[in-house]
């Protein structure tokens, strides 16, 4: 998410035999950066004052003999220690150990001597993930938007030299707590971008807002669109505002948010400080169909179908969520590793570790997923379902194929695109798991108004 002040908003495998909940997800750096990770439906789904102590800086271990050997052994063994030996140095700010850390500016992951191959970011408690951005020269990396305030963060980066020596670092701190007598509401999608008919208006608090308080703070927030479709909040939770209208915005519309919170009372002895008005317009309308028992997804664009691609959903064990799904986050590459939704061996490390996922678009919040696939047998598309989860398209090693469906479906996807999930045995996705508000009933939706 990116700060009021910018005006916009807060908010991938070869085949696998167990599934567990979400912890976090990882960002593999290559094109763009996101934190990801493929997870499938079902049970077994996961659903800045800073110190201005020094930041934290870390490379390879070397290995150093147990006992005093020989010079001649000891010259060897220094010789093969600084042989491996990475040049790339990791520096993370703020270091480990450090509170007060201020929720926007304050968090950087640089390295010297190589370029970062990944960074994990997740709030400790919670194993949410946060999105973050590389730099071109894959030199530092960034959050994308503003942290949660008094909460406990992990950074864990990884880094390669010129030769190919790995590097890694880590570190855990902690935000300032929040001004207990104020609260921000960070919103997306962002102001001046263009998204599919599916994108609702999400607006994230940094302050829970009390239930006798937030008819007042939805009268504050208005979404107007220039089709004239009425707009209705509903509350997830007390920190999450959704707004849509009761069916897909109209194609080609403009949608207007008003944030009017200035003074506005949140809870007790806490006040909005905001007054900001933002817009987006709304592309052409693109519904895509994945038939989990035919393995085949039909992309129809402003009521006209014009491509139907193979694919492959999740297996046995790992059945795709069925209901509608909006794209919420699009990654040229992505890496996905099995660890960071549960996934691992007796040794601990992910059962896979996928670094280069080619057309990666998030469905979910716990890791859904639809991505290009080069590793599987080609036959599958269109025949079996084999996937962790996720919905696969053939795709080529490093994605740098315009041809293949892959690439076609993610050139031609818009945020905001709808993919609804037809035929899969589990069961249809929370509401909450992402910005999929649109499975439920107008009704349902209706209620959770506080108005």
């Amino acid at each position: 998410m990116t700060p009021p002040d910018n005006g916009s908003a807060p908010a991938k495998h070869p085949k696998i035999t167990r599934r567990r909940t979400l912890a976090a997800a990882a960002v593999l750096i290559g094109g763009s950066v996101a934190l990801a990770a493929c997870n499938s439906g079902g049970g077994a789904h996961a659903d800045s004052k800073a110190s201005a102590s020094p930041s934290v800086t870390a490379q390879a271990p070397t290995q150093t003999p147990s006992q005093s050997p020989s010079p001649l052994t000891q010259a060897s063994q220094d010789a093969a220690a600084a042989k491996h030996t990475s040049a790339a140095k990791i520096t993370i700010t703020p270091k480990t150990g450090a509170t007060g850390a201020k929720v926007t500016g304050a968090v950087k992951v640089s390295v010297s001597g190589g370029a970062l191959t990944s960074v994990t970011m997740k709030a400790k408690a919670t194993g949410h993930a946060v999105a973050g951005k590389l730099s071109a020269d894959k030199k530092s990396w960034t959050p994308s938007g503003p942290l949660s305030h008094s909460t406990q963060y992990t950074i864990a980066a990884a880094a390669t030299d010129a030769s190919g020596q790995p590097a890694a670092a880590t570190s855990t701190f902690a935000t300032v707590a929040a001004t207990p007598s104020t609260f921000t509401g960070y919103f997306t999608p962002e102001d001046g971008s263009t998204v599919g008919v599916g994108m609702p208006v999400s607006v994230n608090f940094d302050h829970a807002i009390s239930k006798a308080d937030r008819a007042a703070v939805q009268r504050g927030i208005s979404v107007t669109s220039s089709s004239g479709q009425p707009v209705v909040g509903h509350w997830f939770s007390s920190k999450r505002l959704d707004l849509r209208p009761q069916t897909y915005w109209t194609a080609g519309s403009h949608v207007t948010l008003d944030l009017n919170l200035k003074g506005v009372k949140g809870a007790p002895g806490v006040y909005g400080v905001q007054h900001k008005t933002v817009g987006f317009d709304v592309g052409r309308s693109q519904i895509s169909t994945v038939d989990t028992k035919t393995h085949m997804m039909t992309v129809v664009r402003d009521g006209q179908v014009i491509r139907t691609i193979p694919i492959s959903a999740g297996g046995a064990g790992h059945t795709t969520y069925d209901g509608k799904m909006v794209i919420e986050e699009k990654d040229q590459t992505t890496r996905m590793n099995g660890a960071t939704v549960g996934f691992t061996d007796a040794d601990g490390k992910g059962e896979y570790d996928i670094p280069d996922v080619p057309h990666a678009m998030r469905l979910s919040d716990s890791g859904t997923f639809i991505h290009g696939n080069y590793w599987g047998d080609p036959s599958v598309f269109g025949t079996a379902n084999t996937s962790h989860g996720c919905i696969g398209i053939e795709d080529l090693k490093g994605g740098g194929d315009p041809t293949t469906d892959a690439a076609w479906f993610y050139d031609n996807s818009l945020i905001g695109d709808v993919v609804t999930v037809v035929n899969s045995p589990d069961k249809v996705i929370q509401p909450s798991n992402g910005l999929n508000g649109w499975n439920m009933t107008w009704s349902q939706w209706v209620a959770g108004s506080a108005l």
